[in-house]
């Protein structure tokens, strides 16, 4: 028998019959996801903004602080969290270790920094191009970085789904921080992972085929808004264009 296509059939299976244990993996596992997004999104919008905008003594030193924390390994945010959060820690008296709330925490952390990264580069980008503009018309740095926030959002929201896809993949950190515990702080990594290691092929190859599944998803909104915003572009009237046709007459 070919345990491979045996294996495939059953996670098959697992996948069509909608398996409650495999449902409930899925279903933490895109909670957790999608809440350490939110948290990370809210204020590494607005940090990446300020850093795009702003021009400061030592800016050079924290963008590359930043930078550095791009390949920052998940076992070592999984660490620091697990340390705050430990009785001894600060934060021990929360009582989130092992729990929810501590693999949002995890995966917000992990998440920051690619999102205050991407926003940083993409505003600072817009700013170079007509940022002027706004500082002629009298916009301080704050109110300039929230226009220019809101002048780029659709293709920031390509950076918001490649957060998520970065956190719903990690599997480091919210092993070290949530223990991997049976109906409480399983999610798809984790349990492909120790399914793995227990022999139970068909559960941990139907989890990777969902885990997949997401992020094929993931790729395909990131191409699609892409040209949507091609197409949008396209659409605009060109300044140049009307102006000559007016014969150079603003």
């Amino acid at each position: 028998m070919n345990t491979f296509s045996d294996s495939a059939a059953t996670a098959f299976s697992l996948i069509t019959s909608l398996d409650p244990v495999l449902a409930g993996i899925v279903a933490r596992s895109l909670a957790v996801s999608a809440s350490a997004c939110v948290i990370a999104c809210s204020g590494g919008l607005l940090l990446g903004a300020w850093l795009g905008v702003s021009r400061f003594r030592g800016r050079g030193a924290v963008l590359a602080v930043l930078n550095t924390a791009l390949a920052l390994p998940s076992v070592v945010v999984g660490l620091v969290v697990y340390l705050l959060l430990s009785r001894t820690g600060p934060l021990g008296f929360l009582g989130w270790l092992f729990s929810f709330k501590a693999m949002v925490l995890a995966q917000a952390v992990l998440v920051l920094p690619v999102v205050t990264a991407l926003v940083r580069q993409a505003i600072e980008d817009a700013d170079r191009s007509h940022g002027e503009q706004f500082q002629s018309l009298g916009a301080g740095r704050f109110v300039r970085g929230l226009i220019l926030l809101w002048d780029e959002r659709y293709a920031l929201l390509t950076v918001l789904i490649a957060a998520f896809g970065r956190a719903v993949s990690e599997v480091g950190a919210v092993m070290v921080v949530g223990g991997n515990i049976d109906g409480f702080t399983r999610v798809m990594t984790t349990a492909i992972a120790l399914e793995t290691s227990k022999g139970d092929l068909p559960l941990a190859l139907a989890l990777g085929m969902v885990l997949l599944g997401v992020v094929l998803l993931l790729n395909i909104l990131i191409a699609g808004l892409r040209r949507w915003r091609e197409q949008l572009d396209d659409r605009l009237p060109d300044p140049a264009a009307g102006l000559a046709a007016r014969g150079g007459t603003p």
